[in-house]
């Protein structure tokens, strides 16, 4: 920790005369909030400085940052953003392109839609996985390092991916994808709390989040602009360029940081935390699939992963060098944030999932123009994220995170008023202000998951926060996914009768299914169009409300256990 600055020498003193524990170094950096620290009392030399404000210290005794690294911060922060770019928007780009991808050669590859969801999962059960042990070894080896890496390994995946000439390529080569991604993500987050100092994290984190919000939004536009001129693997290609302009200005300007006295491995902890994610997703992935948690495969998969987790934990408590201190978990601030993180984005995914496929399916938009109706979501998340700060500095985290996550549940409900004549602009109005809450709730909660762990663990903190998110993600799109399948088929079943055999189980598996069905049946098959959308619609009327509802429990969460504002101590000490 460095000596304190001299205007807080007075309040400091008794700090000095003995060595803290490393419990009472670890309570205070658990009180770090969002303002830089107010010395108390003040001394003489403070008298006219306002209360609550912190005052003037020199450059060289305030800052953590090199000179060097703090002029540039800005364009570092830039090149961040555009790694995280291109990754996430590969997680949306990909389902615009699923449709094209299904058909015969030359114009797609013939893929079924258990190989379809392949090509998805595959990507998305490496990048869980790892993200976790991804975030470790940056902390071990370099930031900078495990970020250039998982650039190469992700760019080289998506040349593979977009040169692939079977499913079963496209497959492998996402999981390559998905390695790539899990270097990458935890990695620009760390470097962000090694690059900006604390006063200036908040902002630096507000654009991080909007950009991961921007890219959830803008993934169908940039798809459905290349499919409209390129082929399929467009999608994939499209990557090659902007990972080798990332590389080259990483190369230039990103500084590296690691933890300076990394203890020793932990391959067990390690390998139990990669096992347990992997099994874990596998698990909720098959659930969704099967639109049923009661087989074994799901329920069984999943409680062996889960078992695989609390065997981590349990370890790493009784650790002497645990790969992750768990004890952060008992720290309010911490835990209360992931777990709103991991429910606001079990909600989200969810509602983008049938979002997609009510302004396609029902509405009749085209692929461009389903992704343009979801610029209201990009715009206001853009626009606000780097301003929760503000709000937060003002009322305090948890009225801001409780607040989003409220509006966020408002905005979730509104779709109850959705049907297949509802003017266009209450969606957008919808999105937006589902963008707006999400802009109050991810910032902060990033911030205090950030805060509440040394700066030398930045990595580990960073890969906590995503893999939640990542889970959380997986859990909403399996878990809602399959509330809107099951409810859809029980709406059409009964208007399935008169078909033939072959055809009336497909297409009760979902409303593209059922108008793919009525499209080959000509005439006779028109007088399905109108109950699919009547039971499409109802379908998303009760998986919106389960979003909203999902929603409304992470804003009780975040009242209950997320700490009010809190007076930072001025020995609280760096990171």
């Amino acid at each position: 920790m460095r000596p304190p600055p001299a205007g807080q020498a007075g309040s400091c003193a008794a700090s000095h005369r003995s060595r803290p524990t490393a419990s009472a170094r670890q309570s205070q950096n658990h009180r770090q909030h969002w303002r830089p620290p107010v010395a108390s009392p003040p001394t003489p030399s403070e008298s006219s400085t306002p209360t609550g404000s912190t005052p003037p210290e020199p450059p060289a005794q305030r800052r953590r940052v090199s000179e060097a690294v703090h002029r540039r911060r800005w364009a570092i922060l830039a090149v961040l953003a555009f790694s995280l770019l291109v990754v996430m928007l590969d997680n949306s780009i990909l389902n615009v392109a699923m449709k094209t991808i299904a058909q015969p050669a030359p114009t797609g590859l013939g893929s079924t839609q258990s190989q379809l969801e392949w090509a998805v999962n595959s990507y998305t059960l490496v990048f869980a996985g790892l993200l976790f042990t991804a975030g470790l070894l940056g902390d071990r080896l370099g930031r900078k390092k495990v970020l250039l890496f998982g650039m190469l390994v992700f760019g080289a995946g998506s040349a593979l991916s977009a040169l692939s000439d079977s499913s079963g390529q496209l497959i492998t080569f996402r999981a390559v994808m998905g390695l790539g991604g899990a270097f990458i993500l935890p990695a620009t987050l760390a470097i962000i709390m090694n690059v900006f100092e604390r006063e200036e994290q908040p902002k630096a984190i507000g654009i991080w989040t909007g950009v991961v919000g921007f890219a959830i939004a803008a993934g169908p536009i940039a798809g459905g602009v290349l499919l409209e001129h390129f082929w399929w693997g467009s999608v994939f290609l499209v990557n090659v360029p902007i990972v080798v302009a990332a590389i080259t200005a990483m190369a230039a300007i990103v500084p590296d940081s690691k933890d300076p006295r990394p203890s020793r491995l932990d391959a067990v902890g390690v390998l139990l935390s990669i096992v347990g994610l992997a099994v874990l997703v596998y698990g909720i992935i098959k659930g969704g699939q099967l639109g049923d948690f009661t087989r074994p495969e799901a329920w069984a998969t999943i409680l062996v992963g889960l078992a695989v987790l609390a065997g981590f934990v349990v370890y790493e408590a009784h650790s002497d060098h645990p790969a992750l201190d768990v004890t952060y978990f008992r720290n309010r601030r911490f835990s209360a944030s992931v777990a709103a993180i991991g429910l606001v984005f079990f909600a989200l995914m969810g509602v983008t999932f049938f979002s997609v496929f009510y302004n396609q399916s029902v509405r009749g938009y085209s692929v461009l123009q389903s992704g343009l109706l979801v610029l209201p979501l990009a715009l206001s998340q853009m626009f606000f994220a780097p301003r929760a700060r503000l709000a937060v500095n003002r009322f305090g985290a948890r009225a801001v995170c409780a607040g989003g996550l409220a509006l966020t549940a408002v905005a979730f409900t509104g779709f109850l008023l959705l049907d297949q004549d509802t003017p266009i602009w209450v969606l957008e109005v919808l999105f937006f202000l589902m963008g707006t809450g999400m802009a109050h709730v991810m910032p902060p909660a990033t911030v205090m998951i950030m805060s509440s762990l040394p700066r030398e663990k930045a990595g580990s903190g960073s890969a906590v926060n995503n893999t939640f998110r990542q889970v959380g993600g997986a859990i909403g799109v399996a878990v809602l996914g399959s509330l809107l399948s099951t409810t859809y088929r029980n709406g059409i079943d009964g208007h399935l009768g008169a078909l033939p055999a072959a055809d009336r189980h497909a297409a009760g598996e979902s409303v593209q299914a059922t108008l793919a069905v009525a499209e080959k049946l000509g005439p006779a098959g028109s007088a399905l169009v109108r109950p699919a959308h009547d039971a499409f619609i109802h379908a998303m009327h009760i998986t919106a409300a389960g979003s909203a509802a999902v929603a409304l429990v992470g804003a009780v969460v975040v009242l209950v256990f997320l700490p009010g504002r809190e007076v930072t101590a001025a020995a609280g000490g760096d990171k």
